[in-house]
């Protein structure tokens, strides 16, 4: 009976999962077909629009109206010589002469140098000062109870300042170096000091923990972590694992701090993870699956530039025009813009992290799950830029209390993460809405981990519940990102009144069932992983 009750649930799976299919290829049809229109037709309104090499194939302008993504690709060639140069020299000498985690720390703090003075030019002073500053405090404070009051004070007041003040200038040391300011480098140092920042602040911590007593379990995370089981050592494990003491010097210090392939985007990586592979090199990437990392990234790039031809998404939300439009054509845009988004930092980000990768320190994966296959907040959260979710969760969530406190902490940590992006109005509006949107799920999870569901019944009712919740996530995580990247707080009464009107609600009702048979596709994804996985067990 039950083995006859399992088929005819599996022929169900199925029959559902091919419906679901469908509905997704018509919508993914139509919205090509609308965005491609979209594009045609406002054209010659719409600003950051340039020909490029596509076009001529294309016949169409290519959108790099987003001033990170432009900047990034035009940087592209020099920054790949970098890279070529740097990696090279950083393989050679620790092949050559055998560097470990100091004699690397002085290769690497070399060649940083060199990366930074082009970047930043004189300013290397401010962050030098900085730097030194942070670790005589470690140093000194470290041991006292009050340590970690003191590091977050420090890191939050440069934080803020560095913003305030726009980089400082050097007049205010003394007009005797005022003319200083003019070797200023191409690049704001205080807009990458930010990812510095919280490089010093895990320094602080994970030296801080270094005479205490871990709670850490080694060998129970060795039986259980199969890449730990296979002989190499993941990345929880070379986080988690305290270092030697004399791995916590200034040299090895400001080389993490100032690491070139990680310095401008990260990923993010602990100090206990990075100096544990500047002794000894990751294994986790063998050199043929170095090569298919660096060849997806290309095929990626190919994808991005496919799309910034075809479909102007930023260009409508840089110029303003998505007011214009109808609820359907903005459900698009903003739809279009989220993907855009995505995509524009997988690449920075995969980019970096090959870098580093050759050059033998693997950071986390920063992107390591698609936008469109994200159903509830907390696993966006850790699929988007998921090396700082890792480090929020190190660093901030557990000091604060975990999982005993987390509607207080999720205020706290998003109150952060939009000071730490930026000092603006729209920002700090995204974070809270991101925290509002995560009460009701937080309800939810609690109570469905309440109900002990067994009946197929029962199981039924609960998935059908599960996907509409994760519609109605969905829904609020595209307000949030919009207000918080697109339209801002004043935008939000405008979004709102649209889609409320008479020509609105049926794009409302059409989003949210789209976004229901989304999520559903999601769960067959995931149960299709857990079955490989099972049977790879």
């Amino acid at each position: 009976m039950k083995k006859k009750m399992k088929m005819e649930s599996s022929s169900s799976d199925k029959r559902e999962l091919w419906i679901l299919i469908v509905y997704a290829i018509a919508f993914y049809s139509f919205v090509i077909q609308r965005s491609l229109r979209l594009s045609t037709d406002y054209h010659s309104q719409l600003y950051g629009l340039r020909s490029a090499w596509l076009s001529k194939f294309t016949r169409r302008s290519n959108d790099v109206s987003d001033a990170q993504w432009r900047n990034f690709r035009a940087n592209l060639p020099i920054l790949t010589i970098v890279f070529a140069i740097f990696g090279l020299a950083a393989n050679a000498f620790r092949a050559c002469f055998r560097f470990k985690a100091r004699g690397m720390s002085f290769l690497w703090l070399f060649i940083s140098f060199i990366y930074l003075t082009y970047l930043h030019g004189a300013c290397i002073v401010f962050i030098l000062a900085i730097a030194l500053l942070n670790y005589l405090l470690v140093k000194i404070f470290a041991r006292k109870k009050y340590f970690l009051l003191v590091l977050w004070s420090f890191n939050m007041f440069f934080l803020i300042c560095n913003r305030v003040y726009e980089g400082y200038s050097f007049s205010i040391i003394g007009q005797q170096w005022a003319y200083l300011d003019n070797f200023r480098g191409t690049f704001r140092w205080h807009i990458c000091f930010n990812f510095v920042v919280l490089r010093m602040i895990s320094f602080g911590y994970d030296y801080h923990w270094a005479d205490q007593d871990s709670r850490f379990d080694q060998e129970k995370h060795v039986h259980r972590c199969h890449i730990c089981k296979s002989g190499k050592t993941c990345y929880h494990l070379l986080q988690e694992r305290s270092v030697q003491d004399d791995k916590y010097s200034l040299s090895i210090y400001i080389c993490y701090l100032v690491y070139a392939p990680l310095y401008l985007a990260g990923p993010i990586i602990s100090f206990n993870a990075f100096a544990s592979q500047l002794d000894v090199p990751q294994n986790n990437y063998s050199v043929r699956d170095v090569t298919w990392y660096g060849l997806r990234w290309v095929f990626s790039l190919l994808l991005m530039e496919l799309m910034t031809h075809l479909f102007h998404y930023n260009a409508f939300a840089i110029s303003g025009l998505w007011k214009q439009l109808s609820p359907m054509d903005v459900f698009i845009i903003g739809y279009g813009v989220l993907n855009f988004m995505w995509l524009k930092f997988f690449l920075i980000w995969r980019y970096f992290r090959f870098w580093s990768l050759i050059c033998g320190i693997e950071a986390p994966e920063n992107m390591p799950r698609c936008i469109n296959n994200c159903h509830n907040l907390e696993g966006f959260w850790k699929n988007w830029h998921a090396s700082y979710n890792k480090w929020l969760v190190r660093y901030m969530y557990i000091p604060l209390g975990g999982s005993q406190k987390k509607l207080l902490n999720v205020w706290v940590i998003f109150t952060f993460v939009a000071i730490w992006h930026d000092l603006e109005w729209k920002l700090l509006s995204w974070a809270w809405l991101t925290c509002l949107f995560f009460i009701p799920e937080m309800i939810l999870k609690s109570t469905a981990s309440a109900l002990q569901v067994e009946s197929a019944l029962g199981q039924f009712v609960f998935r059908e519940l599960s996907a509409v919740a994760g519609a109605v996530t969905i829904t609020c995580l595209m307000v949030a990102n919009l207000v918080g990247y697109v339209i801002g707080p004043s935008g939000i009464n405008w979004l709102v009144s649209q889609f409320l009107q008479k020509e609105g609600l049926p794009v409302l009702g059409g989003m949210f069932v789209t976004f229901y048979v989304g999520t559903k596709l999601m769960f067959h994804i995931d149960d299709a992983k857990q079955r490989k996985y099972r049977s790879g067990l």
